[in-house]
């Protein structure tokens, strides 16, 4: 291994870390909030409400989210009315596309690992705390969330996992994270084993703090309860 060249790589891919970090961060904390719209809206007695968020958990779900990624930068753009909106200078840009993209896919997929952990929540202890008198707001803070977060954890961190890959796709239109600083300077050295093998390393780092974290807070969860 060039051990020169990934020294001299290395504030290159470490700025591109940061980028995938923000990626990962702003996604998934829009995403969530999101999603807990999404998953009421399908847990909605309203027959509007729940077809709407099914349609949409089914077409981000059913998507690649390399086409929505290049729908939303490249399609947009092509129409007038979006040009002479507000939103143009955020959806100009590959950083504010790409933040997009991956908070919509995240919301569809989190959505429903929420919609899952709330709906296994037995109903002989809804049914006992309604009896009880308790508010619906007082519901799903004291009974349903707490138990619903236990039972999601586990998958809301393949999730979050997911995400730290997926980020990767956004070196594909332009945005220079960490796969995107990497091929930058494979094409320029053209020496990409160490570099890429680098890449992984940083992707592997993240992931195994994010998995690391899960266990803990899955621990923390089954103690409280």
């Amino acid at each position: 291994m060039n051990i020169d060249l990934v020294l001299s790589s290395l504030p290159a891919l470490l700025a591109g870390t940061w980028t995938t970090l923000q990626l990962v961060v702003l996604s998934l904390g829009l995403g969530f909030m999101l999603a807990m719209v999404v998953a009421f809206g399908r847990l909605s007695s309203s027959p509007v409400l729940s077809g709407l968020s099914g349609t949409y958990i089914f077409l981000f779900r059913s998507t690649p989210l390399l086409v929505q990624i290049f729908l939303i930068y490249y399609g947009l753009g092509q129409f007038q009315a979006v040009r002479d909106s507000f939103l143009w200078p955020v959806l100009r840009e590959p950083y504010g596309c790409a933040i997009i993209a991956l908070t919509l896919n995240t919301a569809a997929y989190t959505g429903e690992i929420i919609r899952g952990g709330i709906r296994s929540v037995p109903f002989g202890q809804i049914e006992a705390a309604r009896a009880l008198g308790m508010s619906r707001p007082l519901l799903y803070r004291r009974i349903v969330l707490p138990q619903a977060l236990r039972q999601m954890l586990p998958a809301y961190g393949n999730e979050m996992i997911q995400m730290v890959q997926a980020t990767s796709l956004a070196s594909t239109i332009t945005l220079v994270e960490l796969t995107g600083a990497a091929r930058n300077i494979a094409s320029r050295t053209f020496q990409p084993v160490e570099i890429f093998i680098i890449a992984g390393a940083i992707y592997l780092a993240m992931n195994f703090i994010i998995a690391q974290a899960i266990r803990w807070a899955e621990r923390r969860t089954a103690a409280a309860g």
